[in-house]
């Protein structure tokens, strides 16, 4: 038997590095202003280690799409693998060519192409999927804040989030 609510455990659990970030950041402070000596010092570390905490809590509760979607995502040594209902497929994340937001499927998902091979389509509510922020981040020259500012707002058209510099020197011709 539970005492909270599902909803109100899923939004804790959602933005549950924030969470622990505000309490390292109250056990900093109380330590940084009421003690002296090392455990003063400590208390200030302690403030820039929950600063770090929030603001990769922050990203990371962001990009949380929520859950119950079609399918399970799987990332596991630098593989994203997708079993869905209809369609599925594993993708290496150092041969990613373009990683692409498309907000016209319903839901909205990722598309991970690799060149030669059948692009996996991935949406952003599958179980599992938060695991793709630590995936994503692996992405040489990733802009974090542009992927969640486009998870955001949704475009309505499929947005290129990232595409692998050496893909776009090899596919220009010189004549």
């Amino acid at each position: 038997m539970s005492f909270i609510r599902p909803q109100a455990r899923a939004a804790l659990w959602r933005w549950r590095e924030v969470l622990s970030g505000v309490g390292l950041a109250a056990l900093g402070l109380w330590w940084g202003i009421g003690s002296y000596g090392l455990l003063q010092w400590l208390g200030y570390a302690l403030l820039i280690l929950a600063g770090a905490v929030l603001v990769m809590g922050l990203q990371r509760a962001r990009f949380r799409a929520g859950a119950g979607g079609p399918g399970v995502v799987q990332v596991d040594e630098g593989q994203v693998a997708y079993f869905g209902p209809l369609t599925g497929g594993v993708v290496a994340i150092r041969d990613l060519d373009t990683l692409t937001l498309d907000p016209t499927g319903k839901p909205p998902h990722w598309v991970l192409s690799i060149d030669g091979a059948p692009a996996l389509h991935i949406p952003l509510n599958a179980e599992g999927a938060e695991a793709l922020f630590d995936a994503f981040a692996a992405l040489p020259g990733l802009r974090t804040e542009h992927m969640l500012a486009q998870m955001r707002r949704l475009p309505d058209h499929p947005t290129v989030i990232w595409q692998n510099p050496q893909s776009a020197v090899s596919h220009l011709r010189l004549h």
